[in-house]
């Protein structure tokens, strides 16, 4: 490293590493399915098992069409063989069985949101507890950081959401953000890619679980705004959240890659 970059000032050097991110970091080839199948199984493996709970989807290459796992298996089930391509309107075109009746609301956010390539869902056992507690997700950590300010949250249960009035709320909710928690339910991520929506689903758990356990031992302070929205800027970019999808796409297939099939 030349002695130049001590003469940098802290703007310059984040410019100067997003540049060397964008040019050295590569993420992991594989298919919208596989994709689709491996958030599936990192997230199992990461705490966001609740039985059959939960639904990820992901845009389809034609408007109004997304995959989806079919009812009836696990996350940790799912392979990119068994995913399903469904409409709006919840029918299969492409694979067997039927999808979650409640993946009805991802249609309504689809529509508010040109922007959202995937959805994921869960009832992570720490946002669930923290949801029953009707408190909104605290971000006070740098780790944590890449869902700063971008946490909607919803303080009403609507009961299970299959119906279109759920799907109306929870899009409305959300906003234009990247997050949100849904009291008494769980999580919902809305992000342009499935590796981005992976990591947030990931960073989101863990944040719950840091607040549980801060908020024990005493009360959480708040960190600088500016920082922040800096640190979130930092962390939630397309080549980072590539790599760190790749590498827990690794962990995973190191239990086997019968996913990928």
């Amino acid at each position: 490293m030349s002695n130049d970059t001590f003469n940098l000032n802290k703007e310059q050097l984040i410019q100067q590493s997003f540049v060397q991110m964008d040019k050295h970091l590569q993420g992991a080839n594989y298919t919208q399915a596989q994709k689709l199948a491996l958030t599936c199984r990192i997230l199992f493996d990461n705490g966001h098992d609740s039985g059959l709970a939960g639904q990820i989807t992901a845009r389809g290459e034609q408007p109004g069409t997304y995959l989806t796992q079919r009812l009836g298996f696990g996350f940790d089930e799912i392979c990119a063989s068994n995913l399903l391509l469904v409409n709006e309107d919840l029918e299969v075109l492409q694979g067997d069985g039927m999808a979650n009746p409640a993946n009805r609301f991802h249609s309504w956010l689809y529509r508010a949101r040109p922007d959202v390539q995937c959805i994921i869902h869960t009832h992570a056992v720490h946002t669930a507890a923290l949801s029953m507690l009707e408190m909104p997700l605290e971000i006070s950590h740098m780790d944590n950081c890449v869902l700063y300010d971008d946490v909607a949250f919803l303080p009403k249960w609507p009961g299970v959401p299959v119906g279109n009035e759920e799907g109306e709320l929870i899009a409305k909710a959300i906003g234009n953000k990247h997050a949100l928690l849904l009291a008494h339910h769980g999580l919902l991520i809305a992000s342009s890619s499935i590796e981005e929506g992976c990591i947030l689903a990931l960073a989101f758990e863990r944040a719950a679980r840091m607040q549980l356990l801060a908020a024990s031992a005493g009360t959480i302070q708040p960190i600088d705004p500016d920082l922040g929205r800096e640190a979130h800027d930092w962390i939630l970019r397309g080549q980072r959240s590539a790599v760190t999808f790749a590498y827990y796409a690794r962990r995973t297939l190191r239990k086997g890659a019968d996913c990928l099939q």
